[in-house]
This record gives structure tokens, C-alpha cells and sequence, in this order.
């Protein structure tokens, strides 16, 4: 059977790009999400376009017992994961402190490290198994620089930085890669996620200069997947030209 990847968030964005990039070099996959309809139409799609086979597990992530009954449920020979990308993230507004919204706060920290926890726990007894297999987390710019009204959001991609270099030390004796990436700007869904479905607040985001695009990143993580096994990258700090940090772009406006 060919080498299987997981990619959890697979329904838009940087997840769909991976779903691509992966099918087109031979892998079949497993996609992850709340929305059934689109995992079916993506696995059709990718399905008849690059003649692989892809399996599709509907739920969310931030629910626990979801997480697990879903992996366990998986039959026996699709249970053989290579690679995992933990994609699925989200942030909601972009407000202070003292005014934001708690459930914003819980569902961010929900999805964005206690999902990526959940769903690596439930793989790892297969990766310790074979004493092999990768585990990609994607994480942010804004894990490694606070802004203003980042907050939550920025706390929840430090814990996956944290996470990322905890796994790989306790890992290490098992053979298992890990490996963050931590993109700056990247125009997908996210920012429309972000300003709750405000168009306008979306794109001002990206205006005057050219962001990443999810098959950059796509790119990015396929290659870290396919170097030699005695070969991990650890992280990848990721930004468009005309980005240098959470602060700093050159606009053209």
C-alpha cells in the first residue's frame, strides 16, 4: 500500500493544498473535518484526478472521545500512518484583553492545542509501534512574537512551539520526526475566520503586499516529509518577501 498522511483541517486552506500536494506524489490520504459534504467532494475529486485512495473521518476536533472513536474506527490497514500534519487551527477576533470574547478564547485553545493533542495521542501508539513516522504541527509567527490583540490566539501557538520541541525530545527514542511550521501571513480562509465572516476586515488584511498562499506551505511541509529518515527538520519560520515578523511588512500603499 502506498505511504498514508493524515492531514486534520483538510476541508479548506492550507489542509486541502497538503491533501493535493501528497495525492499528486503517490500518497493516499486520510482528510479530516467537521463538514462531510466537503471531505466527500474532495475525495472525489483527488480520488479521480491522481488515482490514490483517500479516507475521510468526519468530527470535531476539539471534542476527546470524537478524536479517538474516529482513529479507532478506521479499518486496520488505513491505521498504518506515516506522516500526521496537525493543520486544524483557527483564530477568532482580534480584540484586547479586557473586551474579547471568552468563548472565542476556549474555542481557539480548544482546537489549536488541546485537537493537536488529542489527535497525536491517539496515533502514536502506531508510530511507536513501527518506531517511525513524522508528526508536523502547524503553528504561527504568532508563536513566537506576541502583538497587540493577539492574546489567546498567540498563547495557543506558543503551546504548539512548546509542544513541538517537547515531542521531539520525547520522541527522539523512538524514531519519530517532529516538526513545527510556523507561517507568517497566508491568505486562506483564516482571516475570514477570524473577523467572523466580515469580507471587508479579511481582505484589508493583505493589502498592499503579496502574502503566502496555502500551497506555499503545502510545499513547505511536503518537503519536510520527504527528506531522508536520518534527516528532521525541527522547525521552519515561513514568511512572504515582504514580511519580517508579526509587526513588520513593506507595503505597497
Amino acid at each position: 500500500m502506498n505511504k498514508i498522511v493524515l492531514i486534520t483541517g483538510a476541508t479548506s486552506g492550507i489542509g486541502n493544498a497538503c491533501a493535493t500536494v501528497f495525492a499528486a506524489a503517490g500518497y493516499n490520504i486520510v482528510i479530516t473535518g467537521r463538514r462531510k459534504e466537503r471531505l466527500e467532494k474532495i475525495k472525489t475529486t483527488i480520488e479521480s484526478e491522481y488515482n490514490i485512495k483517500v479516507y475521510t473521518l468526519c468530527f470535531d476536533i476539539q471534542n476527546k472521545k470524537e478524536v479517538f472513536d474516529a482513529i479507532e474506527s478506521m479499518p486496520a490497514e488505513w491505521k498504518a500512518i506515516d506522516t500526521l500534519i496537525n493543520n486544524a487551527g483557527l483564530s477568532l477576533g482580534r480584540d484586547s484583553f479586557d473586551t474579547a470574547d471568552i468563548n472565542d478564547w476556549e474555542i481557539m485553545m480548544n482546537t489549536n492545542v488541546n485537537g493537536l493533542l488529542y489527535i497525536t495521542k491517539a496515533l502514536l501508539p502506531h508510530f511507536i509501534k513501527e518506531k517511525k513516522g513524522h508528526v508536523i504541527n502547524i503553528g504561527s509567527i504568532a508563536g513566537k512574537e506576541i502583538y497587540e490583540n493577539g492574546n489567546i490566539y498567540c498563547a495557543s501557538k506558543f503551546a504548539v512551539d512548546a509542544i513541538s520541541k517537547s515531542m521531539r525530545i520525547d520522541l527522539l527514542k523512538y524514531g519519530i520526526k517532529v516538526t513545527a511550521i510556523h507561517p507568517g501571513a497566508v491568505e486562506t480562509e483564516f482571516s475570514l475566520v477570524r473577523f467572523k465572516g466580515d469580507v471587508s476586515k479579511a481582505d484589508a488584511i493583505y493589502k498592499g503586499f503579496k502574502p503566502l498562499t496555502a500551497e506555499d506551505i503545502a510545499n513547505t511541509i511536503f518537503y519536510t516529509a520527504t527528506l531522508p529518515d536520518h534527516v528532521c527538520i525541527n522547525e521552519v519560520i515561513i514568511t512572504c518577501t515582504q514580511q519580517a515578523g508579526t509587526y513588520y511588512y513593506h507595503k505597497n500603499i
